[in-house]
């Protein structure tokens, strides 16, 4: 069962949010299907880094279009953000390390924080940026 699965529900109304946060999705399932299938620890290791790239990736072209338009949350989110990014890189270092596994609970984590995030703070984004566009 996919842990990870992309619901309209999700969706901010704003097409490149959209987008990158169906690929999000996507590569968080990826994680969950390596750590399902028992993959080694350098598959887990890039599946978890490929996630990482493209969620700052992601976080970036995010925060750009809210500094363009103007968002007045702006400092709030990126800070949501930038907590996000700082508890993952840490995990990973330390999942390199080898200090720690990857575990349910970081899936459970990453479920809830792209639920909560998604499904609340960025729909406040996109109900903002429809208004400015229109």
């Amino acid at each position: 069962m996919s842990l990870f699965q992309w619901s309209e529900a999700y969706s901010v109304g704003y097409p490149d949010i959209d987008s990158q946060h169906k690929r999000l999705f996507q590569l968080a399932e990826q994680l969950h299907a390596a750590m399902t299938a028992g993959k080694g620890k350098q598959v887990l290791s890039t599946t978890l880094g490929n996630l990482i790239a493209y969620t700052k990736r992601h976080f970036a072209d995010e925060e750009i279009l809210m500094q363009t338009h103007r968002y007045p949350s702006f400092q709030q989110h990126k800070a949501q953000h930038q907590a996000l990014t700082e508890k993952v890189v840490q995990f990973q270092r330390s999942f390199d390390s080898g200090q720690a596994t990857l575990t349910v609970e970081l899936l459970k984590f990453l479920s809830n924080w792209l639920t909560h995030h998604i499904g609340e703070v960025d729909k406040k984004v996109g109900d903002y940026l429809r208004q400015q566009t229109h």
